[in-house]
């Protein structure tokens, strides 16, 4: 079983996108970040409509590209989504059962973005030192003590 943060995120198959997509990750990530609020945004809009139909496609992108990046968790609750809208739109129902479903669905699209992000991100952590300040290891050897 691949290693993953709480189930939130496939550490294996995001490390394969990465190698696949190379430079191109951290833009592709970006797209991710604009495509998902979008699919969220409109899911939501949907179920206040109570359109069923208007769920499916913005479900089934947020589907894919999050299972892309690993965001196994965020990717189950887009097809259960995903499924149960089509379900809905075939026996001609109110998408009324989604929005349980939906309820967690941006706060689980942040949750994958941020720690997608925070792999993702190629700034070094360091040791915090003073700023303009000397160790004082360095300070004594400088002083001769």
């Amino acid at each position: 079983m691949a290693q993953m943060d709480g189930d939130l995120i496939d550490w294996t198959v995001y490390t394969e996108t990465r190698t696949a997509l190379g430079g191109d990750f951290v833009r592709i990530l970006g797209y991710f970040r604009e495509d998902g609020t979008q699919s969220v945004e409109k899911i939501e809009k949907a179920i206040r409509e109570r359109s069923a139909a208007e769920i499916v496609v913005p479900a089934h992108t947020l589907k894919g590209e999050s299972s892309q990046f690993g965001a196994v968790r965020l990717s189950l609750l887009a097809e259960q989504i995903e499924m149960t809208a089509r379900k809905c739109v075939e026996h001609q129902e109110a998408p009324d059962e989604i929005i349980e479903m939906a309820a967690g669905l941006r706060t689980l699209f942040q949750q994958s973005l941020a720690t997608l992000d925070k792999e993702s991100s190629p700034v070094v952590k360091r040791q915090p030192h003073g700023f303009g300040r000397r160790s004082n290891n360095f300070s004594a050897q400088v002083i001769g003590r």
